[in-house]
């Protein structure tokens, strides 16, 4: 099985751009993982792409994929939309790198997007919830936000989860994401803002709620053998996992974690070779504070129930023991659902080159990408690594 390499990564800005359609999104995107591209790259060796949306705004087609590879000028390359809610262009990256290790194709393009902001809050509720369960859940009235405040208050009930320790999430991120030029939500708040915003649904209030974002991300992924004619600062993809849960929080055994996460990271770190302890640092699914808390425990960072003694220690500031969300996470970066997944692996390629600019933090080696679709029906993780195998 060959080794996957990414050789460029890029995303446009995230926000509200009503002068942006998708296809020009996804363009400001792709161009920037080309020239991300060390050597020199000609788009036509891309052999396959892969696109991840869920469709939701900005008149967007039913082809939506090959509509966004065409308008780059890749239109006869195979394209396949891949719709996995939230996890879309995280599992899209999953079936490049499975192209790439089938020998079906040398190079091959992940990416995805999503323009979100053109549409009425209630049309944004409607879309958002049918990321998880419609029949039993959203369709009765339980609001996105609604399924996640029920895994805070198990958590808080459960654990003694605090406040503060969900309001760190915030303040650490807006903090990261203030350093990010791409950030949707690039500014800093502090401790008492965080834990005082408007109830949006108890006990998650506005500051633990990630926005809805317009946004494209893109990332190229080569065999060995290519990377090298490309890269002398190589970043390889040692391992990937995917793993589906029970949809709805009702066929759930517990509403504190998310099952689906442990079994998708277990595949990745079987995958790289590695273990938990060789994570130097992480982009995590932080569509709600309680979700990247639950993603510490979850993905092995800190035991079951100490989530929020791991945050309030300072084990994933930029200067902890596992900095996690150095983009901002999707808290203060954005999340437009399908490009978010591939977002984070942006954040993980510049970080890994030494080129994420202020954000910068020197010394890391491993880092991991953690894309969550809906309340936990989809996750996919990633392992990256630098250096040739």
């Amino acid at each position: 099985m060959r080794d996957v390499y990414l050789v460029g990564a890029a995303q446009s800005d995230f926000g509200a751009f009503p002068r942006e359609s998708y296809r020009s999104l996804f363009g400001e995107a792709f161009v920037g993982a080309v020239e991300s591209i060390d050597g020199e790259f000609d788009k036509s060796t891309i052999d396959e792409a892969f696109v991840g949306t869920l469709g939701v705004g900005g008149r967007q087609l039913g082809l939506g994929g090959p509509a966004v590879t065409e308008y780059v000028g890749l239109d006869g390359v195979p394209c396949t939309r891949v719709e996995n809610a939230c996890a879309a262009s995280g599992s899209a990256l999953r079936q490049a790198v499975t192209a790439i290790r089938a020998e079906t194709a040398d190079v091959a393009l992940a990416g995805g997007y999503e323009v979100m902001t053109d549409m009425s809050g209630e049309q944004t509720r409607y879309w958002l919830g049918v990321s998880g369960e419609t029949e039993w859940e959203r369709m009765a009235g339980t609001t996105f936000a609604g399924v996640y405040s029920q895994m805070a208050d198990a958590h808080m009930d459960k654990y003694g989860t605090t406040r503060e320790q969900l309001s760190r999430v915030a303040v650490k991120n807006h903090a990261n994401g203030a350093k990010n030029p791409h950030a949707h939500l690039g500014f800093e708040c502090s401790l008492e803002d965080a834990m005082n915003g408007k109830t949006v649904a108890e006990p998650l209030n506005l500051y633990d709620c990630c926005p809805t974002s317009d946004g494209a991300s893109a990332a190229i992924v080569a065999s060995e053998s290519v990377a090298r004619e490309l890269t002398d600062n190589p970043i390889r993809i040692t391992g990937t996992g995917q793993a589906s849960g029970r949809v709805g929080l009702f066929q759930r055994p517990s509403l504190t974690e998310i099952p689906a996460t442990g079994a998708a990271a277990e595949q990745a770190f079987d995958d790289a070779d590695v273990t938990v302890d060789d994570i130097d640092f992480a982009e995590v699914h932080d569509c709600f504070s309680i979700a990247e808390l639950l993603a510490y425990e979850d993905l092995g960072f800190c035991e079951t129930g100490q989530a929020g003694e791991y945050i309030e220690s300072g084990a994933t500031l930029p200067d902890g023991e596992r900095p996690v969300n150095l983009s901002g996470g999707l808290k203060s970066k954005g999340h437009p659902i399908g490009a978010t997944g591939v977002g984070q692996v942006t954040e993980v390629f510049k970080q890994l080159r030494g080129e994420a600019g202020d954000r910068q933090v020197d010394g890391l080696s491993c880092g991991l990408t953690h894309n969550v679709g809906g309340s936990g029906g989809a996750v996919a993780v990633h392992v990256f690594e630098e250096g040739w195998e």
